[in-house]
């Protein structure tokens, strides 16, 4: 069970290496709350943005996603949901009234909590996300090497596992670079409007991807 070539592993990791370091919307997520609240508000987007994409992994495993993929109401459906969230999670952050980014222990653990579900929902709600587990994870799914669930979970959760050595330390370097400036009022304040304004784009960028 599991026996794969040399060439099939080496395919594999390069081609999870590249999506993990390529810039999208779950980096810009991170790297965004990072910039804002520190590494614990970076490694709740993390896990989130984790969450949902084990999440991903399960539709596809069971099918779902096939669906998502042959209707096109239901990609629309998904689409403009996760618009609507993101836009809204935008303009709530920008009406927000920003101010000093350290919070007390209780504070923190519940906007922790909170960007973690948002990490989860963001991922969940893109469509192109479960279109690209359904078209990337039978690629590598090779006969005689075991059940095709047990592989397709396998690998889908060696990308998990490929983002834990990238993520990390770019969370760990964005809270570093950014650890003086969050307790300027004046500049948290900026960050907060900045991130608000990430999360507006990111919701047009969804807008406008089709099948």
């Amino acid at each position: 069970m599991f026996d794969y070539s040399l060439l099939h592993w080496a395919t594999f990791f390069s081609a999870a290496f590249l999506l993990a370091v390529s810039p999208g919307p779950d980096i810009a997520f991170i790297l965004g709350q990072t910039v804002k609240g520190g590494r614990k508000s970076g490694f709740a987007a993390m896990l989130g943005v984790w969450g949902g994409t084990i999440g991903h992994i399960i539709l596809s495993v069971v099918g779902l996603s096939a669906i998502l993929a042959a209707s096109a109401l239901a990609f629309t459906l998904i689409k403009w949901l996760g618009v609507a969230y993101l836009i809204w999670l935008g303009v709530s952050t920008l009406r927000s009234k920003g101010g000093s980014f350290v919070s007390e222990n209780v504070q923190a653990s519940t906007t922790t909590g909170r960007i973690f579900w948002q990490g989860v929902l963001i991922t969940l709600l893109n469509p192109k996300v479960a279109i690209f587990f359904l078209a990337f994870l039978p690629q590598f799914v090779v006969s005689g090497a075991g059940p095709a669930w047990a592989q397709l979970f396998l690998h889908g959760f060696l990308l998990i596992g490929v983002s834990a050595l990238i993520e990390p330390p770019l969370v760990l370097a964005g809270e570093k670079m950014t650890k003086k400036l969050r307790n300027n009022h004046r500049l948290s304040q900026w960050l907060n409007r900045s991130l608000g304004v990430l999360f507006v784009a990111l919701g047009i960028r969804l807008a406008f991807e089709t099948k």
